[in-house]
């Protein structure tokens, strides 16, 4: 796929991974609609980017994703970006935090890629690019209902493309580790494990557009160890069982640190 000309509904755009994936994106010749809560963050990037159209949504609140597919109208390609934290134990998670978790980062991408993915058949071509975790390829302690959204959002998409085979709509997902300068890991302040390591945001940004342009299945912005190392555990999931029973994960830090939102 070319994106010259081709018209992209990116969400979670106003701060984050959302700027680098918007100005990669427009560099390579697409129109953005940029899409998130804040208005005026999302108003001075589009200004800055040019031939871009802004509409404001809250995708925890119930319909915003329905309003956003209906103003966007017909798009060609569709970057689910949108996500929030949501770690602790879960005896202690509001109900609302688990409501917020599920409606931002699983089911706004799914109604979004229901309600546009009709006219991307009668085109006969698009694409669909959800923003995953390598959240979604290994659990941990106290990350439950993150880890079930980043999983839950895998199985949609990896099934929805086989699914969609032979259409001419594809569907990919990126899977980030810990992303440095921007984002929920970033603003902890915290270095992940050198083992592991950390990726920059536009190191993601290049994988959303290489996802477009090729069709990837999945892209997992990861070093090769950290990218290996999951891929192990989802032969011998029991091995995330072993050591400490109150290992702190990433998004747990992230919690600590900005509060639950």
């Amino acid at each position: 796929m070319e994106l010259t000309g081709k018209t992209v509904l990116l969400t979670g755009a106003s701060s984050g991974l959302g700027p680098h994936i918007a100005r990669r994106l427009r560099s390579a010749g697409a129109k953005l609609i940029l899409s998130a809560r804040n208005r005026d963050a999302l108003q001075e990037l589009g200004s800055e980017l040019g031939e871009s159209k802004v509409i404001p949504a809250d995708l925890a609140r119930r319909g915003e994703a329905e309003r956003l597919a209906a103003e966007a109208g017909p798009v060609e390609i569709l970057v689910s970006n949108a996500g929030v934290p949501a770690s602790g134990a879960l005896d202690d998670l509001p109900l609302e935090a688990i409501d917020r978790a599920l409606e931002v980062n699983l089911r706004a991408g799914i109604v979004l890629t229901r309600l546009l993915l009709p006219a991307m058949l009668k085109r006969g071509s698009g694409q669909v690019v959800l923003m995953a975790s390598m959240a979604g390829h290994v659990p941990g302690p106290k990350t439950s209902l993150y880890n079930a959204t980043k999983f839950g959002l895998r199985g949609f998409g990896l099934a929805l493309r086989q699914e969609l085979r032979g259409t001419g709509v594809g569907v990919s997902l990126i899977s980030p580790t810990y992303v440095s300068d921007e984002g929920m890991w970033a603003e902890t302040g915290q270095k992940a494990p050198t083992i592991v390591g950390e990726v920059t945001p536009a190191e993601v940004a290049e994988a959303v557009l290489k996802a477009i342009l090729r069709n990837r299945r999945e892209i997992q912005v990861a070093s090769p160890i950290a990218v290996v190392g999951s891929r192990l555990l989802n032969l011998l999931p029991g091995l995330t069982e072993i050591g400490p029973s109150a290992a702190t994960h990433p998004d747990e830090a992230v919690d600590q640190q900005r509060g639950k939102r």
